[in-house]
């Protein structure tokens, strides 16, 4: 696990000192070396120099994997390949073995040198089908003086891109393409519109205007330093539905393991899970020690706070029943509180998942004596687990008037009736306005066969999972050196969740029916059969009495509300809060701005401590 970051200029050579500004905003996901290739610009015809740099976290091969890769068997070093990745490429032992015997030779032990191999070897319209992992990478081809962008097929691991005048930047975080320009750009209206809505980003645009998220399963092709060609190389809509009974379907779940398991588990530095008791986590914990053949470290925290979901006993019992080394910590309101601004600076663009604060405090303790850590992201998405899949048909039907082409499915933003208007300024309504399109589009992809439960998870696979999870899990872990892996999101775990019946999926007012059923021949006292808690954090009990005061003094007084939204709209929020509880999640969204606002558009990107007052970063 890596960052990576480049420019592609439409003439002239690149300043390395732009790179290394980069590298340094990227650090923190790189902690074990660094590594830059320049290549200079033609000396006839048109482009510019690339440039392109690595940030190394030591998984596999420790010693010799080393990047970037280069490959000059086809002339000199120039007109080679250069590769610059992050992530993990899972199969890249038997691809090792499949390129070797075909004569590419491999200079190091790295997994991620397969991906220079196989483009070499097959090319740029079937290279990919054939890497399984998570990874974000760039390609530069000098025969044809072009720049892959890729992304992996789920979205795990992160890639921006922004086109300049002069050139592309791109990085596996906008911080480090922040650090390469001279000014910064403007706040984009409907990036910032779609997040206060939704509390994350949603489809290519981001909060800054020009700033482009490579999409989940999508390749940009690059050439004299500008954008030519984006394309979807991968995408879930060729699946059909599966008319498996449970038997069968178990049968061929638990083939898929027997392959994805075990690949997942190649590692050359020890690694650990999350615990939270809950089935997906629980689950992985057995399967990672039976694949594994040791017992786990695992990690888990629970809230003091009245209210909260306490899964402590949970998870206890899982790691006695399984023989972990289980590491729990108990905290409070103010410790989390105090971790917002450096998770704040850790997503980059603002992500209002409350889950963030517990999983950099995770990640904290686990990087402590590990460098990769397993995780259950995925479980709900894929098997159908949560809530929102299960609500009453007449009431989707009645969302989807109102919201025609949504199904009914994820129409509820975070500001409501006329608080839109109340709060937002003039700009920010009519930049906000059509938030939802990015839902429209993916409810719409999958073909008529498709039932609508398939089409809700198939959303969330598209937007939630990517843009707030994902982010959540990357860039918390990352922030402290740590990687993350996420077995339920390998493709074909993903595709054999989708195919299922709807009635392995749920059944009244139970999700993950197919899971919790296969699960029992690891926990056969019915442990599985709790009702799903989730990761929660008592943010609506937090924001009252003295917090809520204060908050409700200092948030009008900000630059990023003052500038975009309505000052009296914003302490209506806060009485609103204070009278009746339920405006948490729009103010807790525009606590998230205003902290953002101050770290990279007010400031320079630099790292807040780790542990800080939120209202005291904003009151200075």
């Amino acid at each position: 696990m890596c960052g990576i970051a480049g420019i592609f200029l439409r003439r002239g050579a690149v300043d390395e000192g732009r790179l290394r500004a980069m590298l340094a905003a990227l650090r923190h996901r790189g902690p074990d070396g660094e590594g830059l290739h320049l290549v200079p610009p033609p000396e006839r015809g048109a482009g510019g120099g690339v440039g392109l740099a690595h940030t190394r976290l030591a998984v596999i091969d420790p010693e010799g994997g080393h990047q970037p890769f280069l490959d000059a068997a086809e002339g000199d070093a120039a007109e080679g390949l250069a590769l610059v990745a992050n992530g993990e490429i899972y199969n890249h032992v038997e691809l090792r073995r499949e390129l070797e015997a075909a004569g590419r030779p491999f200079a190091t032990g790295s997994d991620c040198e397969a991906v220079l191999h196989a483009y070499a070897r097959w090319g740029d319209r079937r290279f990919l089908e054939r890497l399984e992992g998570m990874f974000a990478f760039a390609l530069w081809d000098g025969r044809r003086r072009r720049l892959l962008l890729v992304r992996d097929r789920l979205g795990i691991k992160p890639l921006y891109y922004l086109q300049r005048p002069e050139g592309v930047y791109f990085a596996s975080e906008p911080k480090a393409i922040l650090r390469a320009l001279d000014r910064r750009p403007e706040v984009d209206p409907w990036g910032l519109g779609a997040f206060l809505q939704a509390n994350h980003g949603l489809g290519e645009r981001t909060l800054l205007r020009g700033l482009r998220r490579v999409l989940p399963g999508e390749l940009v092709l690059l050439e004299e330093g500008r954008v030519l060609e984006r394309r979807r190389w991968w995408a879930l809509w060729g699946l059909e539905p599966a008319r498996w009974g449970q038997e069968e379907a178990a049968e061929r779940f638990e083939a898929l393991l027997e392959e994805v398991i075990p690949r997942h588990l190649r590692s050359d530095v020890p690694w650990g899970l999350f615990l939270s008791g809950g089935v997906d986590s629980s689950l992985l914990l057995a399967l990672l020690t039976h694949y594994g053949g040791r017992p786990v470290h695992t990690f888990s925290i629970a809230f003091e706070a009245p209210g909260a979901a306490d899964e402590r006993p949970a998870a206890e019992a899982a790691a006695r029943r399984y023989g972990a080394v289980h590491t729990q910590r108990l905290v409070g309101r103010e410790e989390l509180l105090q971790r917002l601004p450096h998770a704040v600076w850790a997503a980059d663009e603002p992500l209002a998942d409350y889950a963030c604060l517990p999983a950099s405090l995770l990640a904290e303790l686990a990087g402590r004596e590990l460098k990769v850590v397993f995780s259950g992201e995925g479980g709900d998405e894929v098997f159908a687990g949560y809530g929102r899949y299960r609500v009453p048909r007449p009431l989707r039907l009645l969302r989807a008037l109102r919201h025609p082409g949504t199904g009914g499915f994820r129409t509820r933003g975070n500001f409501r009736g006329l608080w839109a208007q109340r709060v937002f300024g003039l700009a920010l309504q009519q930049g906000a306005f059509g938030w939802r399109e990015a839902y429209r589009l993916a409810w719409a992809e999958p073909p008529r066969s498709w039932s609508a439960l398939a089409r809700m998870q198939h959303v969330d696979l598209r937007t939630w999972l990517p843009e707030d999870l994902l982010v959540k899990a990357d860039r918390m872990l990352m922030s402290w050196g740590v990687e993350g892996r996420v077995p339920f999101l390998d493709h074909r775990i993903v595709a054999f969740g989708l195919r299922l019946p709807d009635r392995l999926k749920v059944d009244g007012r139970t999700g993950k029916v197919f899971l919790r059923r296969w699960g029992r021949r690891w926990y056969p006292d019915g442990e599985l059969e709790r009702p799903k808690q989730g990761f929660t954090v008592p943010v609506r009990q937090w924001l009252s009495g003295a917090l809520l005061e204060r908050l409700g003094e200092l948030l009008p007084r900000q630059r990023a509300i003052r500038e975009w939204c309505q000052p009296d709209g914003v302490r209506a929020l806060v009485a609103r809060q204070a009278r009746r509880g339920d405006a948490a999640a729009p103010l807790w969204a525009l606590l998230h701005f205003a902290l953002w606002h101050r770290l990279f558009v007010e400031g320079d990107g630099s790292p807040p401590p780790p542990r800080q007052d939120p209202l005291e970063l904003l009151a200075a």
